[in-house]
């Protein structure tokens, strides 16, 4: 009779201890999906804001192009005046 108290009682504390390590296991496991969540979410906001200052850049050049052209076209008029 004793030997069945002893297997019960180890058996219980066994089960508790599997019980306990597996929620630290799981809480462990949710902080660190947490962390490399919030890791994502920062290096997604870094990605569209340079995402959007390149954009920016990109509708600027052929304003830029367009302004080199005339000012290049003008150069050559005033190169033709002077000759």
């Amino acid at each position: 009779m004793e030997s069945i108290i002893v297997a019960l009682i180890t058996g219980a504390a066994s089960v508790l201890a599997v019980i306990i390590t597996n929620s630290a296991s799981n809480n462990k496991i949710h902080q660190e999906q947490a962390v490399q969540q919030a890791r994502t979410d920062e290096k997604i906001s870094e990605l569209t804001r340079e995402v959007r200052a390149h954009n920016g850049f990109a509708e600027r050049i052929p304003v830029i192009e367009e302004k080199i052209s005339v000012i290049n076209n003008r150069i050559k008029d005033l190169e033709a005046y002077h000759k």
